[in-house]
């Protein structure tokens, strides 16, 4: 079947880079040799996405070395694989010295992909990375590129066996869905040459386009299920985990004024027991390997594959190649998706402490020595670290008699904020300027006063213990996930955004625009009226987003690949 992907139509120029890579090989050894050069060239630019970094340069700076003849301060970004965000101190003591002494911001990025980021590496310094993450039982392969990449898991600390047993299937799905070539290991890890011939889930010239999986735990949909290709959600019974339902095809990623991208949830495409889970996993992997977009790679997603070929035939196929059927999904709800912050007692009686960490930036601040404490946690803690996808760290496995000295540490430290709004604990942002090479507008450096402007405006109104799911992006292209938010803002140029309303807390309904290419000042004044009016006219109990579609305010996006561009209403 050709699903997406027109015979007559020539392939992308990354289908070449891929097919000619000597799988992911390509001349990334050669380029870190040169040392004329800060950056990579040619094709190894996008091949070393596949090994997990992003070429970047500050761009706060490149002007400025423009001037004085000198290239832009390549470096790199490099997100590490950590399926289910779990990372034990030993492993959080090496993170955070490689940081200290060979970031050139200092600091480590919790990410919306429940992981941690380096930003800032010079290529002198990238094969250490490499090596240094490596010694402690870390890697960065296949977090980026064509490929599946890290598998998140709601990191439930209170359902601990459930949680257990869920998180072992993302470790599992990860390493079944990984890539089989030698490349990383050759290139940074000085490993043992090993021919490659194959890749018998990825094939020859890898995905058509990136590949997003996720475990979940109901209720809490903190890994937000649409924003991703393939989903798992778990299912239990007495306790034990019995199987999942799978959705498959959500996305978030659009392009400024091109309607034939669009945010699209993902569809439930029934029950599978857990015999079945990696051969059903696979079968969707490999169906959106042949039948994808390898033409267009703005249409190359899972979303628009499923468009392109229908839901039914998309399931039947898996159905076909995993030799399973999928049964009638169990039911289930989303109540939340966001993170527990404090203290939460789980089932085996041990502690989990939720700290919140705006941006995910972890630095040593004025009088909040983030990065320090942290450190000093790791070197008493005896459990585990958990990374959320909420950008926040759970100190998890705490014992009775160990969690005094903990807090103890993290208020020390100003880990834990008494003061902390509901508001503050809502917001989120992607990395964005000044090291992201797609952002239009600020995102992660605007969010903390933003959110400030948006607390000042819920007590004036009566609301300061209320909040809004409120996130910021600076491009179209969906990391810091503005469109499953009830307030969204879209970076679109240098300080404007498109405003998105209408999303839920639970984060099964998409946003519609509501107005373009506006400034932060246009942006409050909005929210100033609409929240005023929720205020005064919101039935009991009853979230903003929720308002916002009730009040026709705005129009939901009942099915957004169709109704997602069409005219939405304005009534203030």
């Amino acid at each position: 079947m050709a699903g997406n992907n027109p015979e007559d139509q020539k392939p992308s120029p990354n289908e070449r880079i891929k097919g000619e890579s000597n799988f992911l090989r390509g001349t990334i050894a050669q380029d870190l040799k040169d040392d004329l050069t800060g950056g990579f060239t040619s094709d190894n630019f996008q091949l070393i996405r596949f090994h997990g970094m992003y070429q970047q340069d500050d761009r706060d700076i490149r002007g400025e070395r423009a001037k004085q003849k000198l290239e832009p301060m390549h470096n790199v970004m490099l997100r590490a694989r950590m399926p289910g965000g779990v990372i034990t101190p030993k492993q959080w003591l090496s993170v955070e010295k490689f940081a200290e002494e060979h970031s050139t911001y200092g600091s480590v990025r919790l990410t919306t992909r429940q992981t941690f980021q380096y930003h800032g590496v010079l290529k002198p310094k990238m094969k250490l990375m490499h090596q240094t993450l490596a010694s402690v039982g870390i890697d960065s392969i296949a977090t980026a590129g064509d490929v599946n990449r890290n598998v998140l898991c709601t990191p439930n600390p209170v359902e601990s066996e459930v949680h257990q047993q869920a998180w072992e299937w993302a470790v599992k799905i990860s390493e079944h869905l990984l890539p089989k070539t030698h490349a990383y290991a050759e290139i940074w890890l000085d490993g043992e040459k090993v021919e490659s011939t194959e890749e018998p889930v990825l094939g020859p010239k890898y995905l058509p386009r990136k590949f997003k999986t996720t475990v979940v735990i109901p209720p809490q949909n903190d890994i937000d299920v649409h924003a991703n290709d393939l989903n798992f959600v778990a299912i239990a019974e007495n306790g034990k985990l019995v199987g999942f339902n799978v959705l498959v095809g959500g996305g978030l990623a659009m392009t400024h004024g091109d309607k034939n991208t669009f945010p699209r949830k993902a569809d439930d495409f029934g029950f599978i027991t857990l015999d079945k889970t990696l051969a059903v996993a696979e079968a969707v992997v490999t169906t959106q390997r042949d039948w994808g977009n390898r033409s267009n790679r703005k249409n190359a997603k899972t979303k628009y594959t499923l468009e392109a070929v229908g839901v039914d035939a998309f399931r039947a196929e898996v159905e076909k190649r995993a030799d399973a059927k999928f049964a009638e999904s169990r039911p289930y709800e989303f109540t939340d998706r966001g993170d527990r912050i404090g203290w939460v007692e789980g089932i085996d009686k041990k502690h989990h402490l939720t700290l919140f960490i705006e941006n995910g930036r972890i630095l040593d601040f004025p009088n909040k020595p983030l990065k320090t404490g942290l450190r000093k946690i790791a070197e008493v803690h005896k459990g585990d670290f958990r990374m959320t996808a909420n950008q926040n760290l759970i100190i998890a496995g705490v014992a009775t008699e160990d969690k005094d000295e903990i807090e103890r540490l993290a208020r020390e430290h100003g880990l834990i904020e008494d003061e902390l709004t509901a508001q503050r604990q809502n917001s989120m942002a992607c990395v964005s300027l000044p090291t992201c090479p797609l952002a239009m507008a600020e995102a992660e450096r605007m969010l903390p006063q933003s959110v400030t402007s948006l607390e000042d405006i819920l007590t004036k109104y009566g609301l300061k213990d209320e909040h809004i799911v409120y996130r910021v992006t600076g491009c179209p292209n969906g990391c810091g996930r503005a469109m499953l938010a009830e307030v969204g803002l879209v970076g679109k140029g240098p300080g404007k955004y498109n405003l998105h309303l209408g999303g839920n807390r639970a984060g099964t309904r998409i946003p519609r625009m509501y107005r373009e290419n506006i400034g932060e000042e246009e942006i409050m004044s909005i929210l100033d009226d609409l929240i005023s009016r929720w205020a005064s006219e919101r039935q009991p109990n009853e979230a903003f987003g929720d308002f916002v579609i009730r009040s026709e305010i705005i129009l939901p996006v009942v099915n957004s690949a169709e109704d997602f561009y069409d005219e939405p209403s304005y009534s203030i």
